[in-house]
């Protein structure tokens, strides 16, 4: 039957279902097209000179239990289902990773309300939580301190890298290295093409657009208007000197106004222990460190009115931000809070990583995932943490799109 509808359109497509975008999210999608319809050809176009180079290759590396998130929502969902289906990937095709349990530790009065709510929430994602007073947090972290805590025994750590591998290979997708996407012209009658730096041109009949950092780049390319910016978000690391101090994951009591966990410690797959992040604002989307300057992208950031608004609504926590990046003391003093045995020797500089995080035009964080479409495209706008934990259900919600879409041209 498309060979039919080819001939008679008169067009030669590279591919069926283009995905822009080789981190977990992009070749998690193509890896579900092809489960779901075999015979798909799906061609993944990325820039990098291999997959997983940003947001899926820095970050802690955690596999989120999912207690954080609104239930109900697609990152509760997602990452509840996912967390499971992650594990199970891994140990599938004997990919690294560790269910460790992790302790969320209120060091002050006021959050005990919100650690509360936590336990409260864990419970509605069907989450198992356990609550520990202060002299139980020595059970499963001796140099820890706090007023209380919660255990959550689903989370864990993986080779995300690894994952996402992994996925590309067994998708059998065709993978495109080095291939920035610079122009799409889309015709909903023809189908879409994709010129890239390498000046080829990749013809699809459906894109699928998971460039992350530059997803709203890509889906304005594309045509359409997301009704949102990425802001670049850099979360700074140190790697603690004495690993031996902390034995899995110990968070802080979040701030529920914001997307960001606090900094926290977290024993990788490698056995070192990570420190951070915090959430400066980057001043280029690859921005990690303050001497990567951008000015287009700078620019591109101070005309959002978003921005704006989100600077003067949060400035002040913004300040703090700021401050741990510039003074080690300050992150120090952070990182004492949950382990006051830490000196200031103890933090050693790691590599940061950068944050996609979309922002409305009136300065709202976007808490949720979030996926749009267009003619002929899917774009998925918002999937900064826990989606590389959420990556496979993610995937294939995005696959059902395409799928769709597919079908219907």
């Amino acid at each position: 039957m498309w060979e039919v509808v080819q001939v008679r359109a008169g067009i030669a497509y590279d591919c069926d279902v283009l995905v822009v975008g080789g981190g977990i999210v992009g070749l998690s999608t193509a890896y579900a097209i092809t489960r779901a319809a075999p015979g798909t050809r799906v061609t993944v176009l990325e820039k990098e000179s291999g997959p997983a180079r940003h947001q899926t290759g820095r970050n802690s590396g955690v596999i989120h239990s999912g207690i954080y998130y609104r239930p109900g929502s697609l990152k509760a969902r997602y990452a509840v289902k996912g967390a499971a289906e992650m594990v199970k990937f891994c140990a599938e095709y004997g990919i690294t990773h560790a269910v460790t349990g992790k302790l969320i530790v209120a060091t002050e009065r006021a959050e005990l309300p919100r650690l509360h709510a936590l336990v409260q929430r864990g419970r509605e994602n069907g989450i198992p939580v356990r609550e520990l007073g202060s002299a139980q947090i020595g059970e499963y972290e001796p140099e820890v301190r706090g007023l209380a805590a919660i255990h959550v025994g689903t989370t864990g750590v993986a080779d995300f890298v690894g994952v996402a591998r992994q996925l590309g290979a067994a998708s059998g997708a065709e993978l495109r290295y080095g291939a920035q996407v610079v122009r799409v012209d889309r015709r909903p009658e023809r189908g879409v093409a994709v010129l890239t730096s390498r000046g080829d041109v990749v013809r699809a009949r459906v894109l699928v657009n998971c460039a992350g950092l530059y997803c709203d780049e890509v889906a304005r390319l594309t045509g359409d208007e997301p009704g949102m910016r990425i802001v670049p978000f850099r979360g700074e690391y140190y790697e603690l000197a004495r690993p031996e101090l902390v034995r899995g994951l110990v968070y802080p009591v979040p701030d529920p106004a914001f997307p960001f966990l606090g900094v926290h410690l977290t024993r990788g797959i490698d056995g070192g222990v990570h420190i951070g992040p915090n959430a400066v604002p980057a001043l280029a989307r690859e921005g990690y460190g303050w001497g990567v300057v951008r000015p287009r992208e700078i620019a591109g950031t101070l005309a959002w009115p978003g921005a704006w608004a989100l600077a003067r609504r949060h400035w002040r926590y913004g300040g703090g931000e700021l401050l741990r990046s510039v003074s080690k003391r300050a992150f120090t003093t952070a990182v004492r809070r949950l382990l006051p045995v830490a000196e200031e020797a103890d933090l050693v500089k790691a590599a940061a990583g950068v944050r996609a995080q979309a922002v409305l035009r009136d300065g709202t964080l976007v808490d949720d995932f979030l996926i749009k479409e267009g003619p002929r495209a899917v774009h998925v706008l918002n999937a900064p943490s826990p989606a590389a934990t959420a990556s496979l259900p993610i995937g294939r919600e995005v696959a059902r799109r395409a799928l769709d879409m597919l079908g219907s041209v």
